[in-house]
C-alpha cells in the first residue's frame, strides 16, 4: 500500500479562516485516496502564495521527507496551481522531490511522469496560472499607476496621515492630528537649516511622532506632504509629479526649501544642537584625554534620571552634569562685575572712546579738504580743455587720477563716519549685563543659555574635572576682566587709578554685541 502526505493550500488568510476551499480540497483528496487504496500518513494546510516555495508548512514537509524517505511515496493535492504558480520552480522542486524518492500528482490533472509528453502537459498547467497571475499583477499595476496619475495615494498612508473611506466608497488619505502637526513643525525645522537632522528626529519622538530614523529619512523626501503624488518612471514615460486629491500639510516652496537643505544646496555652517536642559553645555565640551567633542546623556535610576557628559571614544571620560554645569556658573561668577563700580567702567571706556573719536574729526576735516581740492582740480582741467590750452590726453590721465584720489578719500569719510555714534545706550547695557551674568545664565532658557556660552567662548571649553578652561575668550570679556583686574590692585582713585585704567581700554579690542 502507498503511502502519501495530502497538501492543501490557500493564497490568503480570509479563505484559510472560512474554509471551503480548505474542506472541498481535504474531502476530495480523502475520497481519492480512499478508492486507491492509498493510506495518508499527514495532511498539510498551507495559507501562503504559490508564487515561490518558501511557504512555513512546505518547508517542514520537505524537511520531514529529507529526514524520512521510504516513509512517503506521493503528495497529492487537487491541482498543479496548488503545488506552484511558477513553471521554473515548479520543476526544480519535482527534482528534488525524486531525490527523496516521492513523486507529486495532481489528482484531478494526473500524469504519468515516465512518459516523456507528459511535460508538455506539466508546462501548460504549470504555466496556465503563472500567465493568470502575471495577467492580474499587470492589470493591478496599470489600475494603480491610473489612480496616481488622478492624484490618489495608493496604500498605507505616510505619519501624519490616515486611510479614509467617503460615502460613495471612494478611498482616500487625510491629515491626523498630532502627527500632522508634529510633521509641520519637522518640515520647519528642517527648512531653516539650523540643526541636524537627526536632533529634529529626536525632538519629533519627544513630541509623540512614533517613526524609526530610517524611516523618518525616507518620509520626508515624499512630495505627498506638499500636495503632490509621484508618477514612476515606466517604460519611455519619465517619472513627473501630479497634484493630489489629498489635503497638503505644507507649501510647495517649503517642501522645496527641505530638499535643498537635505541635498546640501543650500549649506549652514552654524548647525546649531539641540539638547536637554540638564546639558547646555553639550557640543561646547572637549575632551581632557581625547580632545573630542563630549556628548552628553541621561542614566535612569531608581526614581530619577542621573545626566552626564561623556566622550564616546574609549578613553572613558564621564563627569556628572550638575557638577559641570556649576563650576560654568563659578566660572561665570569671576567675569561678572561689580555693580558699584560699573559707571566708573562706563565712564572710562567713553573716555577712551571720544578721546579715539576726537582724532578721528581732524582727521575727518583733513579728509574732507583734500576731498573739495581734488574735485576743482577737475574742475579747473575741464576748464583748461574748453579753452584749448589742454589736450584730451593730459585732461584724461588729470581726471582718472583724480577719482582715483575721490574714491580712497570717500571710503576713509565712510570709515570715520561710524565711529561718531554714541555708544552711552549700548555700552550701559552691556556693563548691566555683564554685572549679572550668572543670574542671567540661570534665568535664561536652552537656547538662551547656549548663546550666552557662544558669545562668551569663541574657542570650545575644557573641563578637567575641577574648572573650566578655553583657549580664547570675546574680546570685550577681555577688556573688561583687565580694567577689573587693575582696578582691584588699586582701589584709591586719588592715587592716579582713573590715569591707569584709561591706558588698559583699547579701542580696537571691544566689541559689544547688539544683540
Amino acid at each position: 500500500m502507498k503511502v502519501a502526505d495530502l497538501y492543501i493550500r490557500v493564497s490568503t488568510d480570509e479563505q484559510a479562516e472560512k474554509g471551503y476551499s480548505q474542506r472541498s480540497q481535504e474531502e476530495v483528496l480523502t475520497r481519492y485516496c480512499s478508492v486507491k487504496d492509498i493510506k495518508i500518513r499527514s495532511i498539510i494546510y498551507e495559507d501562503y502564495s504559490a508564487k515561490t516555495f518558501k511557504r512555513p508548512e512546505w518547508q517542514k514537509l520537505l524537511t520531514t521527507l529529507k529526514k524520512k524517505k521510504g516513509h512517503t511515496d506521493l503528495v497529492l493535492f487537487t491541482k498543479w496551481d496548488r503545488f506552484s504558480r511558477n513553471a521554473g520552480d515548479a520543476y526544480q522542486m519535482i527534482n528534488i522531490l525524486k531525490g527523496y524518492f516521492v513523486e507529486p500528482q495532481a489528482i484531478e490533472q494526473p500524469l504519468d511522469m515516465f512518459v516523456p509528453e507528459s511535460k508538455l502537459m506539466l508546462a501548460i498547467y504549470l504555466a496556465q496560472p503563472e500567465v493568470d497571475n502575471d495577467r492580474r499583477a499587470l492589470n493591478t499595476f496599470y489600475g494603480m499607476r491610473r489612480a496616481r496619475k488622478e492624484g490618489r495615494w495608493m496604500g498605507q498612508a505616510l505619519i501624519g496621515y490616515e486611510n479614509r473611506v467617503d460615502e460613495r466608497g471612494n478611498k482616500f488619505i487625510s491629515p491626523k492630528e498630532p502627527n500632522a502637526t508634529i510633521m509641520k513643525w519637522v518640515f520647519e525645522q528642517l527648512a531653516t537649516g539650523d540643526f541636524y537632522i537627526d536632533q529634529i528626529w529626536r525632538e519629533a519622538r519627544l513630541k509623540g511622532l512614533e517613526m524609526g530614523r530610517k524611516n523618518f529619512w525616507k518620509v520626508i523626501r515624499n512630495p505627498v506632504y506638499c500636495g503632490k503624488i509621484v508618477i514612476p518612471k515606466f517604460k519611455d514615460e519619465e517619472a513627473y509629479l501630479v497634484s493630489g486629491q489629498h489635503e497638503a500639510l505644507i507649501s510647495e516652496s517649503l517642501f522645496n526649501e527641505v530638499l535643498e537643505v537635505l541635498d546640501g544646496r543650500r549649506k549652514n555652517n552654524k548647525v546649531k544642537i539641540r539638547s536637554m536642559d540638564e546639558l547646555p553645555l553639550r557640543g561646547y565640551l572637549i575632551c581632557p584625554k581625547c580632545g573630542l567633542m563630549l556628548s552628553g546623556s541621561a542614566s535612569k535610576g531608581k526614581t530619577k534620571y542621573f545626566h552626564y557628559y561623556h566622550c564616546n571614544s574609549k578613553c572613558g571620560v564621564r563627569f556628572n552634569a550638575k557638577t559641570v554645569n556649576d563650576k560654568f556658573i563659578d566660572l561665570l561668577k569671576k567675569h561678572a562685575l561689580n555693580p558699584a563700580v560699573c559707571d566708573l567702567y562706563k565712564a572710562l571706556i567713553i573716555e577712551a572712546y571720544e578721546q579715539e573719536v576726537g582724532q578721528g574729526k581732524s582727521e575727518l576735516i583733513s579728509y574732507k579738504k583734500q576731498l573739495s581740492e581734488y574735485h576743482d582740480k577737475i574742475n579747473k582741467a575741464r576748464d583748461l580743455l574748453l579753452s584749448g590750452d589742454l589736450d584730451g590726453a593730459d585732461y584724461k590721465k588729470i581726471k582718472n587720477d583724480c577719482e582715483r584720489q575721490v574714491s580712497i578719500l570717500e571710503g576713509k569719510l565712510f570709515d570715520l563716519s561710524g565711529k561718531t555714534e554714541s555708544i552711552a545706550p549700548l555700552l550701559e547695557r552691556a556693563l548691566r549685563n555683564i554685572a549679572k551674568l550668572p543670574e542671567l545664565y540661570q534665568g535664561a532658557d536652552l537656547e538662551g543659555k547656549r548663546y550666552i556660552v557662544s558669545s562668551m567662548f569663541p574657542e570650545k571649553l575644557t573641563f578637567d574635572g575641577e574648572e573650566h578652561r578655553t583657549l580664547r575668550m570675546n574680546e570685550a570679556i577681555c577688556v573688561f576682566d583687565t580694567v577689573k583686574a587693575v582696578f582691584e590692585q588699586k582701589k584709591d582713585r586719588k592715587t592716579g587709578v582713573k590715569s591707569d585704567l584709561r591706558s588698559k581700554v583699547t579701542w580696537e579690542r571691544i566689541e559689544l554685541s547688539t544683540h
